[in-house]
């Protein structure tokens, strides 16, 4: 990608970005304790791989174990 310089009073060019269709939109937000913080940023440095990657992985396997336990599907 090239990127030109911008001068003064000159406007900001947008640039169109492809939309993904697998790119995943939904946020879910949650508050943890300093400890499960401090673990958490242990397992991502450890891993190579961001929080959201390592979240979606618990939350995979935590549905997993409990489906039929709890939930009606």
């Amino acid at each position: 990608m090239q990127h030109q310089k911008q001068y003064r009073g000159e406007p900001k060019k947008k640039i169109k970005r492809r939309r993904d269709e697998t790119a995943l939109n939904n946020v879910v937000s949650l508050r943890i304790s300093d400890q499960e913080k401090r673990e958490l940023e242990e397992i991502t440095k450890s891993s190579s791989r961001n929080v959201s990657e390592v979240i979606r992985e618990a939350i995979e396997f935590w549905m997993v174990r409990h489906k039929g336990l709890c939930l009606d599907t």
